[in-house]
């Protein structure tokens, strides 16, 4: 990927079982990858650092412009 920074954030599914949400850029845009197929449920904390990703993931694309 590049230059490019990568930000994993741990969250969980609706089974409890432990998966990562992926943030990254691409071509000046934010990408969100969720667990394929399946609905990411986020502790507070883990919300916590999506926010602090995407923010950062933000200013990575601005770069790009």
């Amino acid at each position: 990927m590049g230059n490019h920074k990568e930000w994993q954030i741990v969250c969980r599914d609706v089974a409890g079982r432990r998966r990562d949400l992926t943030v990254f850029v691409r071509q000046g845009r934010v990408v969100l990858v969720a667990p394929p197929g399946e609905t990411a449920v986020l502790a507070p904390l883990d919300v916590g650092r999506l926010r602090a990703a995407l923010r950062d993931a933000v200013l990575d694309a601005s770069k790009d412009e």
